[in-house]
């Protein structure tokens, strides 16, 4: 009776990852709302740039370096939103809302069978999160050699081999 009362107490103990399934939440919510923030700082900088005729020696480069880092604060949104969704399904219950009510079809963006999966998924969103943030250094980066654009290439082909073989390996699990 006492071990299926401590089952009992441990099984339930489960639901102590609800924390984090809301704070991951949040947190993405948060990141969203930031990024988004951002695009539109982005926008007014360029909008008033423009209507004002000022040519400003980093324009462009400002502008981009201002969608890449609001595109990597949406990507890690991504990461917490798969990782919240991944403990949920995993420890809590299958998230009933991703069926179709009609015919069963659930979808499987977000579906999450292990931690295993979990871990692969988040690992490829992260290594985006890399990639974008790699660029967005680069473009404030000055070159004053001809090896040191050699050495820019060699980064970006190393980059593009890395992704061809990550997505390789993603089509075969």
């Amino acid at each position: 009776m006492l071990e299926k009362i401590f089952e009992n107490g441990l099984w339930k103990s489960r639901f102590i990852v609800i924390l984090a399934v809301i704070f991951g939440f949040l947190g993405a919510i948060i990141l969203f709302v930031v990024a988004s923030v951002d695009i539109i700082s982005v926008a007014s900088y360029a909008f008033t740039t423009i209507i004002n005729g000022a040519h400003l020696e980093h324009f462009h480069e400002d502008i981009v370096a201002g969608i890449i880092g609001a595109v990597d604060l949406y990507l890690i949104a991504v990461v917490m939103l798969i990782f919240s969704f991944g403990i949920y399904e995993l420890f809590i219950s299958k998230i009933d809302a991703a069926c179709n009510e009609e015919n069963e079809n659930c979808s499987t963006i977000l579906a999450i069978h292990s931690l295993d999966q979990l871990k692969d998924k988040i690992a490829k969103v992260i290594i985006m999160v890399l990639v974008v943030n790699y660029f967005q250094r680069v473009l404030h980066t000055t070159y004053e050699s001809p090896l040191e654009l050699l050495y820019f290439a060699l980064a970006i082909t190393a980059l593009s081999v890395g992704l061809y073989f990550l997505g390789k390996v993603g089509k075969k699990h």
